[in-house]
């Protein structure tokens, strides 16, 4: 069992942050599940006294870790000084209070962990009707806590139990309430972004997704793609809203990207389940980007991690899922290795499956770029004359297509070849009738 104690200059909620290693559960090294745990935990804000992993031969059902390794957690809370224990696993309701009582001290679990962490960071009212519901999803078999704040919301109906009704009855009966309430909130939610995009599809621009690990560097990117000004941190689960914006892809062709929430390794299904009407904005995109950490030495795993949760959004009948990896942070790689990525990405990039990037320096970005609009330019050509005094139209044809081609005769008139989205082309036809050759 190897520890390192760890010293804070702020006093915050002294922590101790544990790693049940379960051998052959998981491909990434413990080592780099027990950092993502402690970068978790410092996302809450938690001073991070200790850190350990706990080698883990047998799974005990009723506190997940051995009596044994129990006894010598217990003298390195004492050590640290600890107020409470961050257990990187899930633990079931009977083994999360089983370990408060053995160790005398607050225990929360991954996912109680990360649900605190959105909880936190959501800033829409969206966001936070997710996470609510996410968390008393979780919240419902464990009933931990009085839920006071659910009982100033009960207002006059049902609210009051009857003679003899516990009080775990009545958070029981509060919850399954609020649940009820959330759900047709979201329900309308989810309504009211269908018709969002139904009217964005109205506008005939592709629309691109930003998925990616966790402090992968999406907003980054999504910052130099856009030059917008969401915050982009080095912290998990910096962005839980999502954003979007227009960007004018190589020949003045515009599209919508939207950057969303980060994944995680053995995310929450209250999450993926909550946050199903953000997710979908992923399944309707006409190009995923999936960004990678390609410096860290944990991007594969991180990779598969996403896929997973790819995996479990659905698509629209009919439509392709069209991914393209970009693996972002070169400038974090020594030479030798960047030279070998570098090189791997530029085969891959022309079957339009990986481009290398550093969205933090800029290189690599008009490569981008030019493979997102290859990708997803995939309307036929048409060709056009537009004649000298049309300059409206010239400008049209511009902001709502792709020009590939374009000529100008010794008339002044210009010919061009330009690629338009079929509801684009309907337009054009309705507003310009007199122009298609």
């Amino acid at each position: 069992m190897t520890s390192k104690l760890i010293d804070h200059a702020v006093p915050l909620i002294r922590a101790v942050v544990i790693h049940p290693d379960r051998r052959g559960d998981n491909a990434r090294h413990a080592s780099e599940r027990l950092e993502e745990a402690v970068g978790l935990a410092q996302a809450l804000d938690l001073d991070v006294r200790a850190q350990e992993i706990v080698r883990l031969r047998s799974v005990t059902p009723a506190t997940l870790i051995g009596r044994g390794k129990l006894e010598e957690i217990a003298a390195l809370i004492l050590a640290a000084d600890a107020e409470a224990v961050v257990v990187d696993d899930q633990l079931t309701p009977v083994q999360q209070r089983n370990l408060e009582r053995f160790w005398d001290i607050k225990v929360i679990d991954r996912t109680g962990l990360i649900l605190e962490i959105f909880g936190r960071r959501a800033r829409t009212r969206e966001g936070r009707l997710q996470v609510e519901l996410a968390r008393l999803e979780y919240e419902r078999s464990r009933l931990v806590r009085t839920w006071t704040h659910l009982e100033r919301q009960r207002g006059g109906t049902g609210g009051v139990g009857g003679p003899g009704e516990t009080q775990i009855e009545l958070d029981r009966r509060m919850i399954a309430d609020r649940i009820v309430r959330l759900k047709a909130e979201l329900e309308e939610v989810r309504r009211t972004r269908g018709l969002h995009r139904k009217a964005r599809k109205q506008v005939p621009f592709p629309s691109v997704a930003l998925v990616g690990y966790t402090n992968a560097g999406k907003s980054t990117l999504f910052n130099r793609l856009t030059g917008a000004e969401v915050m982009a941190k080095d912290l998990l689960f910096a962005t839980l809203d999502t954003t979007q914006r227009t960007i004018r892809l190589p020949q003045g062709r515009p599209a919508i990207i939207a950057d969303t929430v980060g994944f995680v390794s053995d995310l929450p299904h209250e999450l993926v389940e909550s946050f199903r009407a953000t997710l979908e904005e992923v399944g309707e995109a006409d190009l995923i980007l999936h960004v990678r950490d390609i410096a860290s030495p944990d991007s594969a795993a991180q990779a598969k991690d996403v896929e997973t949760v790819l995996e479990q959004i659905p698509t629209p009948e009919g439509k392709t899922r069209r991914i393209l990896e970009v693996w972002n942070k070169i400038d974090l790689l020594e030479p030798e290795t960047r030279e070998t990525v570098v090189g791997q990405a530029e085969r891959l990039a022309r079957e339009g499956s990986a481009v290398a990037v550093s969205a933090w320096t800029g290189e690599g970005i008009e490569a981008l770029r030019e493979t997102i609009a290859a990708l997803i330019d995939d309307d036929p050509d048409t060709q056009l004359t537009v004649e000298p005094h049309r300059g409206d139209l010239l400008a049209w044809l511009y902001a709502n297509g792709r020009v590939t081609g374009r000529e100008t005769d010794d008339d002044g008139r210009v010919h061009l070849t330009v690629r338009l989205h079929p509801a684009a082309l309907g337009r054009l036809e309705r507003l310009y009738p007199d122009v298609i050759d």
